[in-house]
C-alpha cells in the first residue's frame, strides 16, 4: 500500500512564467540589454551546463564558499559572459536572488492544490525533495503550499541533491514510511524518475512541457490507484 507521496518542486508544483522578463528588467538597470525570451533561453543553458558540472554527491549551493548566495552569483555571472557587454554586477545578482525567493516571481499550477487536497484526503502523507537552496521553505508559504506537506526535504539542508539516494531517504525517515510505500513525482528523468527508483521507491514522471508522462497533477490520485498493476516509467514506475 502506498503510504506517501513526494514531490519535486519547479516544473512540478510551480513555475516562474515571467522569468525572462524578470531577468531582462533587472540586468537592464544594471546596463546590461536583453530581451525576455533571450534571457529566458540563457537561463536554460546556463543551468544545464552548471547542473552537469554538479557533483551529486553533494549540494551545489552549501558546496560553494560562499553558499548559495555565492553560487547564483557565479551563475547570473555566467549567464553574462554569454553576452557582448560588461560583467554583470554582484549587485544584480544579489537583486536576482532575492527576487526569486519572493513568491511573486512564481505561479502553483492550477491542478497542484486539488490533487494535494484529494491525496491527503485519502490518508497519505506528503513531503517535497527538490533540489533547493535555503530559500525553499519560505517560498512554500508565501504561495500557500507548505501546510500541504508533512515534510520539505531541500538539498542545502541535506547536503547531496537528487538523484544521490540519500536525499530520498532523508524524506521518507521523516515521512516515517519505508520505500517501497512511497511514490515521488518530478519531471526530472535521471534526477526524480531515476533517482527514487534507485532509492526503492515508485516514480511518476511529469512532463507539463510536453513528453511522455503525465501532463500535469489532475490524474495523480487515480493513478495511485493503480500501483499494483502498472509496470511500465510512463507515467507510473515500479522500483
Amino acid at each position: 500500500m502506498i503510504q506517501a507521496v513526494t514531490f519535486d518542486v519547479t516544473h512540478t508544483l510551480i513555475h516562474s512564467p515571467c522569468l525572462g522578463e524578470i531577468y531582462a528588467e533587472v540586468l537592464g538597470r544594471h546596463g546590461i540589454a536583453l530581451a525576455p525570451a533571450e534571457a529566458a533561453r540563457l537561463v536554460r543553458v546556463v543551468w544545464q551546463e552548471l547542473a552537469c558540472l554538479a557533483d551529486p554527491g553533494s549540494d551545489r549551493f552549501t558546496a560553494h564558499p560562499e553558499g548559495a548566495r555565492g553560487w547564483w552569483r557565479r551563475f547570473v555571472g555566467r549567464l553574462g559572459e554569454y553576452l557582448d557587454g560588461p560583467p554583470v554586477s554582484p549587485f544584480a545578482a544579489a537583486e536576482l536572488f532575492h527576487r526569486f525567493g519572493q513568491p511573486d516571481a512564481w505561479e502553483v499550477y492550477p491542478d497542484v492544490l486539488p490533487a494535494l487536497a484529494a491525496l491527503r484526503d485519502r490518508g497519505l502523507r506528503l513531503g517535497v525533495v527538490s533540489n533547493w537552496d535555503e530559500r525553499l521553505p519560505g517560498l512554500l508559504a508565501g504561495l500557500g503550499l507548505a501546510p500541504s506537506f508533512d515534510a520539505v526535504v531541500f538539498s542545502s539542508e541535506v547536503g547531496v541533491e537528487k538523484p544521490d539516494r540519500r536525499i530520498f531517504q532523508s524524506a521518507l525517515d521523516r515521512l516515517e514510511v519505508v520505500a517501497g510505500e512511497a511514490v515521488h513525482v518530478g519531471d526530472g528523468r535521471l534526477e526524480d524518475v531515476e533517482g527514487a527508483l534507485a532509492a526503492g521507491m515508485y516514480a511518476v514522471h511529469v512532463s507539463r512541457r510536453g513528453g511522455p508522462g503525465l501532463a500535469g497533477l489532475g490524474p495523480l490520485p487515480a493513478l495511485l490507484e493503480e500501483t499494483h498493476r502498472s509496470d511500465h516509467i510512463g507515467p507510473l514506475a515500479r522500483p
